[in-house]
């Protein structure tokens, strides 16, 4: 017989909520954490004040080669289901825009429901612990897992360890190697909801945008994808809600376009003022639509000083830089400033049901780990807590 019913790696949102879940069926649970802390990701998100759910998370809000794969287990575990486990623990929330759900306090009141969770269910934690070696045993029915306190034997094995993404947060490739070890296929990890950068021509004469944010519509053409949010500029390129949508869509080489002042006709606007206001500088004019300095930086592309003296060519230039700004990154900030990694386990290696791999029995991945990544919002902890319980209940 083994020594634990189950055996959970990463001590994230999955593998906690996993963990009490699992224990409170009546199973005997070991949590390892090669950190000498748990929920590390949670701490730090939402500004500190963790944007644990999304009230409008479809599987819409997902990427994945599957797209469909995320669908049960979502279904199972709502939005309302994780409020619900808030509101029993007394933890006050707010509703920020579009379905964003944040912490009124701190997101340390997550961490600490999920920690009274799992003690009170019996989960046995153990941090700062680092796993050298998973293999199953000679019957094939169960697992022998080293780390560097002791060997141990499971019955099941759960790998809730997250993704590439914020390495100086602890995260690593352990759940890709073990995958890779047991035969199933890894969807190359890459960096999702980040910053983008600028290359070095374009990068100099916008450095005198950095800090400026502004409500723009941000299009990526290959993947027919758009979203209205803020834009960000940095010293290296561009930031933002909007940037850290379309990142998850973008690739090497690909244009997005940016329309800066979603809500107006530029050129039909210009073509009014150049009748109305004919002396109108056009750096004026669009200072009326745009941040000052970014009006600056626009109109100084253009050698006319009035409106009057530009043609109609001349003003659909002028427009087209506002609304439909067309950018084309050097490249993003990588998994330094990522927030989540896209790609990871195939899907088609696992069953949407439970996270089981199909053909290795009572191995199971959970979380970020997998090859789905939510949009920016609350969509990957929404993940994270609906395939943590899909699993959990699986563990019997």
């Amino acid at each position: 017989s083994y020594q634990y019913d189950a055996i959970i790696i990463g001590a994230g949102a999955a593998g906690m909520m996993c963990a009490a879940k699992a224990a409170a069926n009546g199973k005997k649970i070991l949590l390892i954490e090669h950190l000498d802390k748990v929920g590390e990701k949670i701490r730090i998100s939402g500004g500190g004040r963790c944007n644990f759910t999304n009230l409008h998370c479809t599987p819409k809000n997902f990427i994945s080669d599957n797209p469909h794969f995320c669908r049960s287990a979502l279904s199972r575990y709502t939005p309302y289901d994780f409020i619900d486990a808030l509101n029993e623990h007394g933890i006050s929330w707010h509703e920020k825009h579009k379905g964003q759900l944040f912490c009124d306090n701190s997101s340390q009141d997550i961490i600490d429901m999920l920690l009274s969770d799992m003690e009170h269910a019996g989960v046995e934690l153990w941090l700062g612990t680092q796993v050298l070696d998973v293999r199953q045993d000679k019957e094939k029915s169960g697992f022998i897992v080293t780390t560097d306190r002791q060997s141990i034997t499971c019955a099941k094995l759960v790998i809730a360890t997250g993704g590439a993404s914020i390495p100086k947060m602890g995260a690593t490739h352990f759940g890709y190697k073990i995958a890779t070890q047991f035969g199933l296929k890894v969807i190359e990890p890459i960096p999702a909801l980040v910053p983008l950068t600028f290359t070095d021509q374009l990068k100099e004469p916008l450095k005198a945008l950095a800090g400026i944010s502004t409500d723009i519509h941000v299009k990526h053409e290959p993947s027919h994808t758009e979203f209205d949010e803020d834009l960000l500029f940095t010293h290296r390129g561009l930031s933002g809600p909007a940037i850290l949508q379309i990142s998850s869509y973008w690739q090497a080489g690909d244009m997005i376009t940016l329309n800066l002042a979603p809500q107006n006709n530029i050129f039909e606007l210009l073509r009014s003022a150049r009748k109305n206001t004919p002396r109108q500088s056009p750096q004026k004019f669009l200072s009326q639509y745009l941040p000052t300095r970014l009006a600056v930086m626009i109109s100084g592309t253009q050698k006319f000083e009035r409106l009057a003296d530009m043609s109609d060519k001349a003003l659909r230039n002028l427009a087209l830089m506002v609304n439909a700004w067309m950018v084309k990154p050097a490249g993003s900030e990588g998994f330094r400033t990522a927030e989540v990694t896209k790609g990871g386990v195939s899907t088609n290696e696992l069953s949407s049901k439970t996270m089981e791999a199909r053909n290795v029995g009572g191995l199971y991945f959970i979380g970020e780990v997998i090859d789905v990544t939510g949009h920016l919002g609350g969509h990957n902890f929404q993940w994270a807590w609906a395939s943590a319980t899909a699993c959990a209940a699986d563990l019997i």
